[in-house]
């Protein structure tokens, strides 16, 4: 048994379904699909999402939200209009949706986490609703019903363990296929919680976890992951084959074709995942696996940038004399509930690089000050402006030239480097430079090794 997810993109408009039913079809192992929001159906469009938390903005005003309603309605009607599905199909879709003011919410961050939801779980019920009508056999599950339970925030939930258990006590009859809406689950109290945005992927890959499934298949809009961003480089190297380390390392610097949290219920069960193009479906894709066993074909695999990064620069003589300090700071930043992404040292510098996005200008003053008298750096220098490059590569192991050879290649094309980080694993290598430089940097680090 297969679990299959489909994007946003692939569940846009009638057209984009219909393609996404011929894949179901084409395949009987296909029994567990996963359904995101109806994404973009053109460049200017809005996704249903987006028109979901615009909703729940107008509501939790006491704004006018009939406009709203009708625009977010549209979408699924039009979707079922393609298919001929009968008015009374699509009732309980306008029914759920209208009611989303009048539901229990403890607050407002609960009250966004539902009407969120409900752009995955309108289309689950739709989509079941067209396979029945077409004579597929299909069976809408919901995340309450098959026991996703979550902790956390509501907006940024995570699996608890009990729901592998449960999701193992959900029966699957020998001709139905299941379809579950993505993205979110529920708290032990009943409340809706969602994971990150682009949470759909994780529900699918905690679907094939519980369920057994031998393999997981993403469907987006792409027909492979690249070694590096096509916007930046001109047609890119397909991947072929990665490892699951490799592809969160690559997520986390910015490659956005798979979500990185996705990954961790697939490793715990050694389920392959393939990541493939909904309108190319011939097309063999990106099939991620255990790096046990995987025999690399090159040092580097792929080559990412993220730019939404922040970072704090401390210079203090005897720094590594002074036991302790890196405890009074990570006291700090819990202080402020702020978590650090890398903290990279030497004997008198220390260079912390945060998320900028959760971040605010009062909390960087606090930040600064906080540590400027309990610490007294002899300098304290914030940087708003920092890029990441992560170069990745499971043959970087067995090739220790492959950092030497980074810096080389970003030397000949003067790009300064503000900070490097060998992690432990030597299958990575991150470079910080300035966001001015980060697209020419990966550039010629791609053109080094691939061209």
């Amino acid at each position: 048994m297969k679990v299959i997810k489909f994007g946003g993109s692939s569940l846009a408009d009638g057209a984009a379904v219909a393609q996404a039913i011929d894949i179901i079809k084409a395949d009987p192992a296909r029994r567990v699909i996963v359904t995101s929001a109806p994404g973009k159906r053109a460049k200017a469009d809005t996704k249903v999402t987006d028109l979901l938390i615009k909703y729940a903005a107008v509501t939790a005003v006491g704004g006018d939200a009939a406009p709203l309603q009708e625009q977010i309605f549209a979408r699924y009607q039009a979707i079922g209009d393609y298919f001929h599905l009968p008015e009374k199909a699509l009732t309980p879709l306008r029914t759920a949706l209208l009611a989303l003011p009048a539901g229990d919410y403890p607050d407002d961050d609960y009250q966004l986490a539902a009407f969120k939801a409900h752009g995955e779980r309108l289309n689950a019920r739709l989509l079941a609703a067209i396979l029945n009508h077409l004579g597929i056999k299909a069976r809408f599950l919901d995340p309450k019903e098959a026991g996703i339970i979550v902790t956390g925030t509501p907006n940024n939930a995570t699996v608890a363990p009990e729901t592998y258990h449960l999701l193992a006590q959900v029966k699957l009859a020998p001709d139905e296929r299941l379809v579950v809406p993505g993205f979110f689950g529920f708290t032990l109290a009943g409340y809706i919680a969602t994971f990150s945005r682009g949470g759909s992927d994780i529900t699918g890959a905690i679907l094939a976890r519980g369920l057994g499934a031998a393999s997981y298949e993403n469907f987006t809009d792409v027909d492979a992951i690249f070694a590096a961003d096509p916007h930046l480089v001109d047609q890119p190297a397909p991947i072929k084959q990665l490892t699951y380390r490799e592809m969160r390392e690559l997520s986390y610097a910015g490659f956005s074709v798979f979500h990185d949290e996705a990954l961790l219920p697939a490793i715990a069960a050694k389920i392959p995942i393939q990541v493939k193009n909904t309108k190319n479906p011939a097309q063999p894709g990106t099939t991620i696996v255990s790096d046990r066993g995987f025999v690399p074909s090159r040092p580097v695999t792929g080559i990412s940038v993220g730019k939404h990064f922040a970072a704090l620069y401390l210079h203090k003589y005897l720094l590594n004399k002074e036991a302790g300090f890196t405890l009074q700071i990570l006291q700090i930043l819990n202080k402020y509930g702020l978590p650090y992404e890398h903290m990279p040292s030497g004997i008198d510098d220390i260079t912390i690089v945060f998320d900028a996005t959760k971040l605010t200008p009062a909390l960087v003053d606090e930040l600064c000050d906080q540590i400027q008298s309990t610490i007294n750096p002899d300098r304290l220098e914030w940087l708003p402006h920092f890029a990441l490059i992560t170069v990745v590569g499971e043959g970087m192991a067995t090739a220790p030239t492959t950092p030497a050879e980074v810096l080389a290649t970003l030397a000949k094309e003067q790009i300064p480097v503000l900070m490097i980080n060998q992690g432990a694993s030597k299958i990575a290598t991150m470079i910080g430079t300035d966001p001015a430089d980060a697209d020419r940097a990966v550039q010629a680090i791609y053109s080094h090794f691939f061209n």
